[in-house]
């Protein structure tokens, strides 16, 4: 089972993913984790990559997919795998496609976790992180036992830039100029599974668990 997860920045496609994974006993593939395993392990692939970051360019799209398919080759991806976080754009998803297509292999699902952007910019408004630490919080989900206060560390709780309202709408926008043409491309595939975002986490997931049997 291959599945790809779509949704805007904050719409919980990632915390879906990890739950996937652990229920269909799938590997949650994430291209930033992999790319941090590479460069790590100083691995040639990671070692390409690298010279683009160090020159802060973007890592062309054939490189990301070569890393990707190097990371879905192995063992314990057989059964299958959540990719999170790729492909992007409508080109990354035609390099992954034809990169498939040459294996014989194809996606079987592409999940659209759906979230109006209002409730998006209200959802990660509300998210509060420790400056010591780095634990995360809610106010209104995952509060903290003190306001304003980490529970694990005793330090203060500030509201990142990345969640400021004005960085969250302008990241909003970058996604539906890039990422939300995507919804259309798997759509024609007849692979798209809409889910509705706003509801509890457990509900999506029961929704999800219902699209994938």
């Amino acid at each position: 089972m291959k599945i790809i997860m779509l949704g805007a920045p904050g719409a919980g496609k990632g915390t879906q993913a990890k739950m996937i994974a652990e229920k269909y006993g799938i590997p949650h593939v994430s291209t930033g984790d992999i790319f941090r395993a590479n460069l790590k392990a100083g691995t040639e692939l990671g070692l390409e990559a690298k010279k683009y970051m160090d020159a802060g360019q973007l890592v062309p799209d054939e490189l990301t997919v070569r890393i990707l398919l190097d990371r879905v080759a192995q063992d314990d991806c057989k059964n299958g795998y959540v990719l999170d976080g790729f492909p992007r754009t409508i080109p990354q998803a035609e390099v992954l496609e034809d990169a498939l297509t040459k294996l014989n292999d194809s996606v079987d699902y592409a999940i659209n976790v759906e979230v109006p952007d209002e409730a998006i910019v209200e959802r990660m408004g509300g998210r509060r992180a420790c400056v010591k630490c780095g634990a995360t919080y809610h106010i209104v989900n995952i509060p903290p036992k003190k306001e304003g206060i980490c529970d694990t560390c005793g330090s203060e709780l500030i509201l990142r830039d990345d969640d400021k309202p004005e960085t969250v709408q302008k990241r909003l926008n970058v996604y539906h100029e890039q990422t939300q043409p995507l919804v259309d491309f798997y759509s024609k595939k007849g692979i798209l599974k809409d889910v509705d975002g706003t509801k509890g986490m457990q509900e999506i997931f029961a929704e999800i668990c219902g699209i994938l049997g």
